[in-house]
């Protein structure tokens, strides 16, 4: 298990960067950051060093801030890694609410899952043979 920074923030010019500013500002670390947005608003996932701080820091910039348990998974980075990773949740039957991944060094990849109880999917997924992430 690992904890995601998750921000809401308003969709209108600058309001990225000055994301990524305070971030970088507090000495936090991003690893991976994914956007979902609507007309309005966008709704920024990251994934960092130090979660807590970076909230601490968004919200002395103004911006709505929550921190959100997940689990990486460490996968293969190669075709069919993810899908092999889906197919073991689908027999667990977890259900996966929404998930990014990303490249990592030495042929592997992090798959950041949102499942609805993070400490039963995290044991079952690791007596299932896969290895969690952890961030630093």
């Amino acid at each position: 298990m690992i904890e995601q920074v998750t921000v809401f923030l308003e969709n209108d010019k600058g309001r990225l960067s000055a994301l990524t500013r305070a971030l970088a500002n507090a000495d936090v670390n991003m690893i991976a950051l994914t956007i979902a947005e609507t007309s309005d608003y966008g709704l920024v996932r990251i994934v960092c060093d130090k979660p807590a701080e970076a909230v601490a820091a968004l919200e002395a910039a103004g911006l709505r801030a929550i921190v959100t348990k997940v689990i990486a998974v460490v996968v293969p980075n190669r075709p069919g890694g993810l899908a092999e990773l889906l197919e073991t949740f689908d027999t667990l039957g977890l259900n996966i609410e929404y998930g990014y991944c990303f490249s990592v060094a030495d042929g592997e990849a992090i798959d950041v899952l949102k499942v609805a109880d993070v400490d039963v999917a995290s044991q079952a997924i690791e007596q299932a043979g896969y290895r969690l992430a952890t961030i630093s």
